[in-house]
């Protein structure tokens, strides 16, 4: 069925609802709808179009939690800028691994001060030791990010709704 862009009252998208949801906040009188599709659900006693986008009635202050970075592959690439941090050449993820700083075998945990990104030559000249005691050095030492080094929500273009183009933001040029 048809999914629904939820958007604050600033007209800032919040998030994407199914449809059933976004009539249940309208007769609720929390949202007014600002496009519809053009397929009707139809009742005993009336017909309504299916919203595309609403809006809160009411501003909603969205708590972010920026300090907060999830552990995960993604994310060591961004905080890594897909470099090696050994040889410092730029690498695509798919030519990348990651590296215990500390190997397992002495102790190393895999969390942010111990991970960094590598490409597969350094990855085997290191192998089982410390950078120290294979001669390595690295570029920078590995940390916890203080905040997301990117927030993205993900919608298929080619999916989208017309009706939702002119709320989302986008960071690139839409081609026809």
């Amino acid at each position: 069925m048809e999914q629904t862009l939820l958007l604050n009252a600033t007209f800032e998208p919040l998030k994407v609802v199914h449809w059933q949801k976004a009539v249940t906040l309208w007769c609720q009188g929390k949202v007014e709808v600002v496009a519809v599709y053009d397929r009707e659900v139809r009742a005993v006693s009336f017909t309504f179009k299916l919203p595309s986008v609403i809006r809160l009635l009411r501003f909603v202050r969205i708590k972010r939690h920026f300090d907060y970075v999830p552990f995960s592959r993604a994310n060591i690439y961004a905080r890594d800028d897909n470099t090696c941090q050994y040889c410092g050449d730029a690498f695509s993820t798919s030519d990348l691994t990651f590296d215990h700083v500390v190997p397992v075998a002495q102790g190393g945990r895999k969390d942010w001060e111990n991970i960094v990104t590598c490409c597969v030559g350094c990855n085997r000249r290191k192998g089982g030791r410390t950078p120290h005691e294979a001669g390595m050095h690295l570029l920078r030492h590995p940390r916890r990010p203080d905040r997301s080094p990117a927030l993205r929500i993900t919608i298929g273009l080619r999916n989208t709704p017309e009706s939702w183009r002119d709320y989302l933001y986008w960071n690139m040029e839409l081609e026809e």
